[in-house]
């Protein structure tokens, strides 16, 4: 075998630890400590970098999604003269066009960032969303095509990136993650969709300020014309625009990304790339520059000694042919699903919620106050319940755990949706305000982070992404049933002075599936400061199969020496390689 060469560089801030490891001829051991040194590597700016560069594009997806009510307020006015708002039909179709998109998206980014590396897709989707926001932004309607088709079009497509960066931007960050804090980094990443909100409703409370004397001149949307309708033609324009600088920001950050290398090491087995890469995203590099030569013979020697399941649709169906790994991935996937149901459909009362803190629309004079009410009532919903729920979770993930988190958090909102299910009609406008704030708190303290979180830890590395995008479209199709299909059905026997006779009953249906989110719970596996080898590495354990090394949590930990023996992340599952320890992983 050709001896490895020394890299250079290293210091007290960046230590080199390709170096540390090249004394060891065995791969599966190489492999154990240099994962070792991304588990158990003090939280430092590396990591800092990993979320922000990850939580731009959540930032982003979450900025675009949530100025679509905005968005065809807007549109309605400009393309709807004299009438003010655009038809349902339209309404309905532009906001569900992202979701149909995102579904695409998750599932189809995630089953190729398996098949091709997280690299070579990270950034893509990125570049898809920054194409779609800015060919929205500069729509415009023509005798022969209707602005609202080119909408959903440019909506379907900006959908697909965005659901893209669902199991992209979950598995790079965990893959990175020290052991210790992964939830918190993965929560922090989610949260920024938290800050995404708060963003879209400040640029919204922006535009209108700025626009203020031509909007102050119509009493109304309806009547909102000539220099009223220019103005807020400007503004949607603005408005969508915006939501591609932050990604033309993050864009070079994601595109010079080393390959995370636990899918160098466990899918393409190429151990000198993975410790180098290891080494360069420690080191704040886009990628590592092994000696070519030692390169091809290690992988040569790994593609013999290291023992592992090679990704196929044979090898897919196989592993989730097994009860335990269908329960789990069926687990993420309706967890994800019942929640969405219930968390798209609670914005229903949106309308009310603005009415009871006095930022309704309903008794607004002007375009102006409509617009103004709009943005400040939608701000103050979202620092309400939304971004404080996100960073109680980003604070206590790590230390409560995963499913104790998510247990809680479909158990309150049951309870919750129960009693404004059947008490709907009893609520004070203060009660159900009250009520409506929780709700939004543990939806995010709860299952909303939880889902995105325990997806991107539990599977093995080969199919990591595509059980992520499985989950996250599950969670999407949830979304569409609860807005398309059962959200309707408020409106079932309206009367005039009642137009929404049957909202308690539709409340109620969402306390149902929280309930079900309780029994979808129990599927899941905790992850708490477990390696992700640890928690995948069970898989195969009723096998006979050649086993070396799968380390645990506490020798991770415990063990200070860069080139102990004890202290790896182990080759688990990925590898299928186990050492014999009298023990039941």
């Amino acid at each position: 075998m050709a001896k490895a060469h020394k890299t250079s560089g290293g210091n007290k801030a960046y230590h080199n630890f390709h170096n540390d490891f090249l004394h060891v001829k065995d791969v599966n051991e190489r492999r154990r400590l240099a994962l070792a040194e991304v588990d158990r590597a003090p939280f430092g700016w590396y990591h800092v970098r990993a979320i922000v560069v990850a939580g731009v594009g959540f930032f982003t997806d979450s900025y675009d999604i949530f100025t679509v009510s905005l968005l065809t307020l807007m549109l309605g006015v400009v393309y709807y003269p004299g009438v003010g708002h655009m038809p349902i039909t339209s309404d309905t179709a532009i906001k569900l066009a992202t979701s149909a998109g995102t579904i695409v998206g998750q599932l189809g980014f995630g089953a190729l960032a398996d098949v091709v590396g997280r690299k070579r897709m990270y950034g893509l989707e990125l570049i898809l969303i920054i194409f779609a926001t800015l060919a929205q932004a500069l729509t415009s309607s023509s005798p022969s095509m209707d602005i609202i088709a080119v909408i959903i079009f440019w909506r379907v497509l900006m959908g697909v990136g965005i659901g893209g960066d669902y199991p992209l931007s979950s598995i790079i960050t965990s893959e990175f993650a020290t052991t210790k804090w992964r939830g918190a980094m993965m929560g922090a990443v989610f949260a920024m969709q938290g800050l995404g909100q708060l963003a879209a409703a400040f640029v919204m409370l922006f535009l209108t300020l700025g626009f203020k004397k031509s909007l102050e001149g119509s009493t109304g949307l309806a009547t909102c014309t000539g220099s009223c309708a220019e103005a807020v033609d400007k503004m949607w324009r603005t408005l969508i625009g915006f939501g591609a600088v932050p990604g033309c920001i993050a864009l070079y950050y994601r595109l010079t990304i080393p390959e995370t290398p636990r899918y160098t090491f466990d899918v393409k087995l190429d151990v000198e790339q993975a410790e180098g890469d290891a080494e360069a995203y420690l080191r704040g590099r886009p990628k590592g520059s092994p000696d070519q030569l030692a390169r091809a013979v290690t992988q040569a020697k790994a593609n013999q000694e290291m023992k592992a399941s090679k990704a196929s649709w044979s090898d897919f169906f196989r592993h989730y042919a097994r009860p335990k790994n269908a329960m789990l991935l069926a687990g993420t996937a309706l967890s994800w699903c019942f929640l969405d149901i219930a968390y798209y459909g609670i914005s229903l009362n949106h309308a009310t919620i603005l009415s009871v803190i006095g930022y309704s629309t309903a008794g607004a004079k002007n375009t102006y106050e409509i617009l103004y009410n709009t943005a400040v009532g939608n701000m103050i919903i979202v620092l309400a319940g939304a971004v404080p729920g996100y960073w109680v979770t980003v604070f206590t993930v790590d230390t409560l755990g995963r499913k104790p988190i998510q247990f809680m958090g479909f158990g309150i909102l049951t309870i919750l949706f129960v009693v404004m299910g059947f008490a709907y009609w009893h609520l004070s406008p203060s009660g159900l305000l009250a009520i409506f704030v929780l709700a939004q708190f543990f939806f995010n303290f709860g299952p909303n982070a939880t889902t995105f979180i325990v997806p991107g830890e539990c599977f093995p590395t080969r199919y990591r992404s595509t059980s992520h995008g499985i989950s996250a479209a599950m969670g999407k199709i949830g979304s569409i049933i609860g807005q398309g299909a059962i959200a309707p059905l408020r409106t079932r026997g309206a009367v005039p002075g009642n137009p929404n006779p049957w909202m308690d009953h539709v409340l109620q249906i969402y306390a149902l599936f929280m309930f079900l989110g309780l029994g979808t719970t129990a599927m899941i596996k905790e992850t708490k400061r477990k390696t992700l080898e640890e928690l995948a590495g069970d898989e195969d354990e009723d096998e006979n199969r050649t086993t070396v090394g799968l380390p645990t949590t506490e020798m991770v930990e415990a063990t200070p020496a860069v080139a102990s023996g004890a202290n790896g992340s182990g080759c688990g599952s990925e590898n299928e390689i186990r050492q014999d320890t009298g023990e039941s992983k």
